[in-house]
């Protein structure tokens, strides 16, 4: 028993004593208060993709800006402001090229032959009263029991392409298919007033070959007018007279027959 107890001196000797117990102790304490207080704080910060109030952030990272709301630049506003408003832009139908002043002034020049023609206004493309010419007279003759809409469009055509041709040929500025096209579809009123009357009356006769003949020299007569007018061609009118009155013949042979 002596060596066991001898043994278990020797074994459990050390400098260590219950005042260095005591302060190891008090270390403990300290250390775990502080990470007790460490887990509180970062217990009460709220994670980093989650909602918190204001009050709840430190002070520290308070965000004293306004969100969404940019600052006032009255020069930066200007720069960006249109140049024109709304209430300065031109009207839809003056965009797309529909001037009903215009329109009227060409219907009442080919009504009357006798009348000069403005010629930067007639020299303007627009297809509005032509497209509507065309529609009254394929109409018109719908009522006369004359089924002709694909002639009125088909001659049409081939005569703006001819009469192009040969105005380019003729003039030394040039003209545009639009140009042409539009002054030809102008023209073309007279002949809705022949078929206009083919409805009322048969035009198979002496009259009605004598008023188809007056028709046809009123829409030429008329359209070489306006040509002669708007290409500068002085002197050159009857030359131009005759191509458009064999074009309008052939609308006069459809009203006609």
């Amino acid at each position: 028993m002596s060596n066991f107890e001898q043994f278990q001196i020797d074994f459990y000797q050390s400098n260590y004593t219950i005042d260095d117990q005591e302060e190891g102790d008090n270390n403990y304490g300290s250390n775990k208060n502080l990470c007790g207080s460490r887990k509180s704080q970062a217990g009460e910060q709220p994670p980093a993709g989650a909602f918190a109030p204001s009050e709840m952030l430190p002070s520290s990272q308070n965000y004293t800006g306004q969100i969404l709301q940019p600052t006032y630049n009255p020069s930066t506003l200007s720069h960006l402001s249109y140049p024109d408003g709304f209430d300065e832009e031109p009207p839809l139908l003056e965009e797309l090229g529909i001037n009903f002043k215009h329109i009227w002034q060409k219907t009442l020049t080919v009504l009357n032959p006798m009348k000069p023609a403005d010629g930067s206004i007639m020299n303007e493309t627009e297809l509005t009263g032509p497209m509507v010419f065309c529609l009254a007279l394929g109409a018109t003759l719908l009522l006369a029991g004359k089924v002709h809409f694909g002639y009125v469009y088909g001659m049409s055509a081939i005569g703006c392409l001819a009469m192009h041709a040969l105005l380019n040929l003729m003039s030394v500025s040039g003209v545009s298919h639009g140009c042409v096209a539009s002054v030809l579809g102008y023209c073309l009123l007279p002949m809705v007033i022949l078929s206009s009357s083919a409805v009322i009356f048969s035009l198979q006769g002496t009259l009605g070959t004598l008023l188809a003949l007056f028709i046809i020299g009123w829409c030429s007569l008329s359209a070489s007018k306006i040509f002669t007018s708007a290409l500068a061609m002085e002197g050159q009118q009857l030359l131009i007279a005759y191509p458009c009155a064999l074009l309008y013949g052939l609308f006069a042979l459809l009203t006609v027959f």
